[in-house]
């Protein structure tokens, strides 16, 4: 506890109280008597603002939208610029916008369809070609396949059997022989060589085929070669 000194309190001078720093005091130590003016206020520290202010010092970024930067309404549940209706040219503009994308993609649907049937038709037109090719060169084969028919050479054995199996290939592959006797004479698929007198079928009524010189064969709707006839006229 401070006590005070005897000597200087008898002659009426001021105590002074012992145990205190020299100089102690409020105005020395610039507590609580300091001046409130001096060193306080919302100027006396610098960065203070704003909650939320970017910090230029760390290059940082404007408040966000969820951080109640622009467009943000400032009362809780209130309407956001972003919540109103939008105007009639935004409309239009979107509506131009989904027309153009929707005619591009009709577009582009219309030229896949017609690439798929282009290609369709080229990979039959392929399959056809190829198949002619191989009976072309099998024509040789065949005609003497059909000539050993006509003479009975063909009646059994095993050579008949290979005739056999060769002809239901080549039918697998939609081949198909043409020009019979007693067939109407078709200019399509027939070639006359002779044009003669002689008997007809029974209810022919037009020229018919009465002899065939040499098979033709058609493989779909394209003659490989046309059949060697020869033609007569009913009576």
């Amino acid at each position: 506890m401070s006590q005070m000194d005897p000597e200087t309190s008898a002659a009426g001078e001021v105590p002074r109280v012992v145990g205190d720093p020299e100089g102690a005091g409020p105005a020395a130590t610039g507590g609580a008597g300091a001046d409130p003016a001096a060193g306080t206020g919302p100027d006396a520290t610098e960065g203070a603002g704003t909650p939320g202010a970017p910090d230029a010092a760390a290059g940082g970024r404007g408040p966000l939208y969820a951080d109640g930067g622009a467009g943000a309404s400032a009362e809780p549940g209130g309407e956001d610029e972003y919540d109103h209706a939008p105007s009639s040219a935004d409309l239009a503009e979107e509506d131009n916008m989904a027309a153009s994308l929707l005619a591009d993609l009709q577009r582009l649907q219309a030229e896949y369809v017609n690439y798929k049937k282009r290609v369709d038709r080229d990979r039959e037109l392929i399959r056809t070609n190829a198949v002619s090719s191989v009976v072309e060169a099998l024509l040789p084969v065949l005609d003497d396949i059909y000539f050993a028919r006509q003479a009975g050479d063909l009646a059994d054995g095993p050579f008949a059997a290979i005739a056999d199996k060769l002809e239901e290939t080549l039918g697998r592959f939609g081949i198909e022989r043409v020009g019979e006797v007693g067939e109407e004479f078709d200019p399509n698929v027939h070639e006359a060589l002779m044009h003669v007198e002689a008997e007809v079928p029974e209810g022919a009524t037009d020229t018919t085929v009465v002899q065939v010189f040499q098979p033709g064969y058609r493989n779909g709707e394209r003659l490989v070669r046309a059949a060697r006839v020869s033609v007569a006229d009913p009576a």
